[in-house]
């Protein structure tokens, strides 16, 4: 059952991993429902060589924290893209406005099961977040109420998990009526159950008091960090192609040589984005084999990124990825492209004035929340270079991506979709040496697809006569 189970997600071969439902059953099925296969009562007579083959490949596989975070990847595209919970288990990217139309349509339909969405719920339910977990667990129950009685070999959730997990995210969250309501349902399947019998008996005394009949919606929670949420995820849900504002109907596009003896056989393919903040995009900066050389190299020594905390970097939430940095010496392929990079932006990139290449993959759900490339403490680390802040940022895409993952600037209310390898240019500083407050920018998440991208920071000490001060202070 287990093995028709998978060669049926797996029949299409059209049917990648780019599907976050895929991904995410994938995760789970090697994570959870394959063990639960292999020490269930089913397996006894060969257990022994079941225990054995999965100890060969254990270390390889998806552990807890993989399956923890592609459940909380499943709840960032849900926030972020307004996805419905409902048409997400059915395997739809719908938003939840009836007339949107899907962000992402994959080539075959891929559904979760009841024990899917418990699990998504649990992973909620315990960082004491009831707004996922009443939606999820919502959608779980529902599932398992259609499926009563037939058993499942891999999860091991049942209905009555459901409704008791979905009963105090209930009560948690103020609706004392609903949860007195499931309890009362999950003692028809466990009548001798006492915890749930001391809790109905409990929701009974505080609903004769007139406690717990709270009407308000539940709400979202919100991180104090990202205070342009809002902003933020309207700008990700903007759909492709965009039209133009009439009041940037002066943005061009041109062949740019910069009088650099290196692109005059070859101009760069420059397209001006905005204006103010200055960003623009280099088509064509990087062939396909170069980008793939460049994964390659970083492939082996990726790790989960880290922000800067203080004094201190370390991981975050409002950051999920993974990193690598590249020195020129890696390979002439990092060497060739640092040179590109120098003649498009007439900038000086020898050490210490730049930073080595990060390469970054945003895999199920990566993102960067809204934030800025540039230091706005002196505590920042990056002054540790003892080279200046962070001048301009070049980010290269070495992949494509099927739905989001597009590049979003918050307060100059405008977002770029990724572009195979194209580059994206942007200033970080104003000529006087402060910060662009427009320049904030995010990394929306990666709703279908494998994002990598490559950074190259250069920092403000060396280009003194390449980027000279304007005669106004202010500029």
């Amino acid at each position: 059952r287990f093995y028709e189970k998978v060669q049926a997600l797996h029949q299409d071969p059209k049917a990648s991993v780019d599907n976050p439902l895929l991904a995410f059953s994938l995760i789970k099925r090697l994570c959870s429902d394959w063990p639960n296969i292999i020490h269930s009562g089913e397996a006894t007579r060969n257990a022994q060589a079941l225990h054995a083959s999965l100890r060969e490949v254990e270390q390889e596989l998806p552990g807890a924290e993989d399956l923890h975070g592609a459940a909380q990847a499943l709840m960032r595209l849900q926030d972020v893209y307004a996805l419905s919970v409902k048409a997400l288990a059915n395997g739809i990217f719908q938003g939840s406005g009836a007339s949107h139309l899907p962000l992402y349509s994959p080539s075959r339909r891929i559904s979760l099961s009841a024990d899917d969405c418990f699990h998504v719920g649990k992973v909620a339910y315990d960082r004491g977040d009831y707004y996922h977990s009443i939606m999820w667990l919502e959608e779980a129950v529902s599932l398992f109420r259609l499926s009563y009685g037939s058993w499942n070999p891999e999860g091991r959730s049942s209905l009555e998990d459901a409704l008791d997990h979905l009963a105090f995210s209930y009560f948690m969250a103020g609706n004392v009526s609903h949860a007195l309501s499931l309890s009362r349902e999950f003692l028809h399947y466990d009548p001798r159950n006492q915890r749930v019998t001391r809790n109905v008996a409990k929701y009974e005394k505080l609903l004769e008091m007139g406690m717990g009949k709270s009407t308000r919606p539940l709400r979202r929670p919100n991180s104090t960090r990202l205070q342009s949420r809002d902003a933020y995820e309207e700008l990700c849900q903007r759909p492709r192609g965009q039209p133009v504002p009439e009041r940037h109907l002066h943005l061009s596009c041109s062949y740019e040589t910069r009088s650099s003896p290196y692109l005059l056989l070859q101009p760069a393919k420059k397209e001006m984005v905005r204006i103010q903040p200055y960003v623009a995009l280099y088509h064509d900066f990087i062939s396909d084999a170069e980008a793939e050389t460049i994964k390659g190299l970083a492939g082996p020594w990726l790790q989960r990124s880290v922000v800067a905390s203080g004094e201190k970097q370390q991981k975050a939430e409002y950051r999920i990825s993974k990193s690598a940095w590249l020195k020129d010496t890696a390979d002439p392929v990092v060497r060739a492209l640092d040179r590109r990079i120098a003649a498009v932006t007439g900038l000086d990139l020898r050490p210490p004035y730049a930073e080595y290449l990060q390469v970054v993959n945003y895999g199920l759900g990566g993102h960067y929340e809204p934030h800025f490339d540039h230091a706005t403490s002196r505590k920042s680390p990056l002054y540790r270079m003892k080279s200046g802040n962070r001048i301009t940022t070049v980010m290269i895409y070495l992949s494509a991506v099927e739905a989001g993952g597009s590049t979003v600037f918050i307060y100059a209310n405008f977002s770029v979709p990724v572009v195979k390898n194209a580059a994206l240019f942007w200033w970080n500083l104003r000529r006087n040496g402060d910060g662009d407050g427009d320049t904030l920018h995010a990394g929306c998440p990666v709703l279908a697809g494998d994002k990598w991208v490559a950074n190259k920071w250069i920092h403000e000490h060396g280009q003194e006569f390449r980027r000279p001060c304007g005669t106004n202070p202010r500029d």
